[in-house]
């Protein structure tokens, strides 16, 4: 792979290059909400599905 050197700063605020080696994702804390949020909503649609299929009601709608 490439490796790309990266304008960033020391401890003592100096400006500095970093090259790193492999994948980083640099917006990992940004993306991990709505993927957390997707697998929530995916968990309790099944259960709520699992549920209707146990009791065999149809009680409201989903959504």
């Amino acid at each position: 792979s490439i490796l790309t050197p990266r304008q960033t700063i020391t401890k003592s605020g100096e400006p500095a290059e970093i090259v790193t080696k492999g994948r980083h994702d640099p917006c990992v804390g940004i993306r991990a909400v709505p993927v957390g949020e997707a697998m929530m909503a995916c968990v309790i649609l099944d259960h709520i599905l699992l549920h209707r299929g146990q009791i065999g009601e149809n009680r409201g709608k989903i959504g």
